[in-house]
Order: C-alpha cells, then sequence, then structure tokens
C-alpha cells in the first residue's frame, strides 16, 4: 500500500485493502454450503469501522511489517470480532434486530445460520492466519496463541460470560473495569501487538509499551461505547441505542454518570498517547486512531 498524506487517506485506503482481503480469505458465496457462506459475508463485508485492522496496520508501520502479512493478521482479527457480533445480536444473548444498518443475522437468515456463522467465522480466522507463510514459523505460532487467548475464556468470551452474569448486578468500578479488559479490551490489545509482530522483532519495553497503549484504548472503547448508548440514537450508531440501560445492565455511565465518563475517557486517551513516546513520529497513525476512538460520534 502506497503511504496516504492524511490520516483521513490512510484509515480510508486500509479500511478498503482489508475489505479487499476479507473478500478474497472468506469463502465464495456460491461454494456449497451456499446459505452458510453467504451470510458470512453479509456480515463480515460492506460495514464496520474496522478500527482492529486498522489498530493492526498502524502498529505494523513499527516493526516493518508487509501488507501481506498485515492483512492475513488484520482479517483474523475482524473475522473473530465479527463472529462475536453475530453472536452477542442472537436472542440468548444480547437479543438485537440491528448491527451496522442492517438486520442482524439472526433477522435476515436464521438463528441456526447466525450460530453457524460465528463458528465458521472463528475457524476461518485461523485458518488465514495460520496459512501464508508471511511471517517465520515460530512467530506465526506465537500470533496463533494470541488470538486464541484474546478470544477465549480467559478474554473476550470470559468477559461477555461476565457481562451476561451482570444483569441487575450493582458492580464496582474495578469489576467493569475488569469485565470490559476481557470483552472488549482483549481483542483491540490483540490487534495492536499482532500488527506488530507480524513485522520484525521488537524489545519486550517495546512491546510492553505498545500493550500499554492499548490496554489504555481498549477501556476507552468501552467507556465511549457507554457513553454514545446513553446519547446517541440508533440511527447514528448503526445498532440499537440504549439496549444496555433497557436491560439493567451495568455501564461507565450508569456507575460514574455522563461527565465523568468523558473524563475517563479522555484520561485514558492521554495515557495512550504517553505510552507511545518512544517511538517518536513511527507511533502517529496509533496516536491518531486513539483520538478517533475517543472523539467518534458512532
Amino acid at each position: 500500500m502506497t503511504p496516504a498524506s492524511s490520516f483521513d487517506e490512510w484509515m480510508k485506503a486500509v479500511q478498503a485493502h482489508v475489505e479487499e482481503a476479507l473478500g478474497a480469505f472468506l469463502p465464495a458465496a456460491g461454494t456449497v454450503p451456499h446459505k452458510l457462506h453467504e451470510a458470512m459475508r453479509y456480515t463480515a463485508l460492506g460495514g464496520g469501522k474496522r478500527v482492529r485492522p486498522l489498530l493492526a496496520f498502524a502498529a505494523g508501520a513499527l516493526s516493518g511489517a508487509s501488507t501481506a502479512a498485515l492483512e492475513r493478521a488484520a482479517a483474523a482479527v475482524e473475522m473473530i470480532h465479527v463472529y462475536s457480533l453475530v453472536h452477542d445480536d442472537m436472542p440468548c444473548m444480547d437479543d438485537d434486530a440491528l448491527r451496522r444498518g442492517k438486520p442482524t443475522v439472526h433477522v435476515a437468515y436464521d438463528e441456526a445460520t447466525a450460530l453457524l456463522v460465528g463458528d465458521a467465522l472463528q475457524a476461518q480466522a485461523f485458518l488465514v492466519l495460520a496459512e501464508g507463510g508471511t511471517v517465520p514459523p515460530a512467530r506465526q505460532v506465537a500470533m496463533l496463541r494470541l488470538l486464541a487467548h484474546a478470544g477465549g475464556s480467559a478474554g473476550m468470551c470470559g468477559g461477555q460470560a461476565i457481562d451476561l452474569d451482570s444483569v441487575g448486578i450493582a458492580l464496582t468500578l474495578e469489576q467493569l473495569e475488569q469485565m470490559h479488559q476481557l470483552k472488549t479490551g482483549a481483542l483491540l490489545r490483540a490487534s495492536v501487538v499482532l500488527g506488530a509482530l507480524a513485522g520484525g522483532d521488537l524489545g519486550e519495553a517495546q512491546l510492553a509499551a505498545l500493550d500499554g497503549y492499548a490496554k489504555a484504548i481498549g477501556l476507552a472503547f468501552q467507556v465511549v461505547d457507554d457513553v454514545l448508548d446513553a446519547t446517541a440514537d440508533s440511527a447514528t450508531l448503526g445498532k440499537t441505542a440504549g439496549k444496555d440501560a433497557a436491560a439493567n445492565k451495568p455501564t461507565y455511565v450508569s456507575i460514574l454518570g455522563l461527565e465523568q465518563s468523558r473524563v475517563l475517557a479522555e484520561k485514558l486517551r492521554n495515557d495512550a498517547h504517553a505510552a507511545l513516546a518512544q517511538f517518536g513520529d513511527k507511533a502517529e497513525r496509533l496516536r491518531q486512531l486513539a483520538d478517533l476512538i475517543v472523539q467518534r460520534k458512532a
């Protein structure tokens, strides 16, 4: 990819590239079983901000990662993210009818198809990351392990389980943070580290700094989500607004209030910037993405 002159141009270029890569890495809709493959493409293509792929590409700039390696890391992490959304929207979870501005998979198709779409996207993510030969074998195994850990019971799925068990329960701020560091933060952190691992070796101090950045933006993402859920409408968000409050789920807004939640998000943005100090100008895209995450309106 040719470096873009502005952040918006760079972001659009990465999003377009990831869209193309996802289209290539997903099974064709005409491949048997047709409905499953069509539904996988329906939910994975043509929507979303691609925040996780953007983070992977931005982190890859620090380690000199090739485009071929980054597109596999980005596509894999996005497939895990999309699968989680498909399952999260199902009636047994959050029971939502709208995602990324269009009907959710179980509404557009049926519940059984939605379940299988999530399962298949998860498997496809690891297939994409395991193939290609774009990184040395030992690092490829490390990347596979990282993604599996971020998506499993010690990461995203574990956070979702805590979330479901917390309906109607008054969590402390520390408990809420722990839940979201798993549910939302684990995959965002994995996106950053996967991008870095897709290139040359970084030192322990550099990887620790990236993890500190990713931890801050992972938490900030959820804080801002809670603020938007409390203040925006469904048309703006592209999903059902206010559903967490309606389900009596604990949120940063319900614990801290709206204004203090905004203050926390800004503090986390500053923490993210500070974590990148040692990288200088090479981390500019990561800084801009931290700003985007905190200052977004949808």
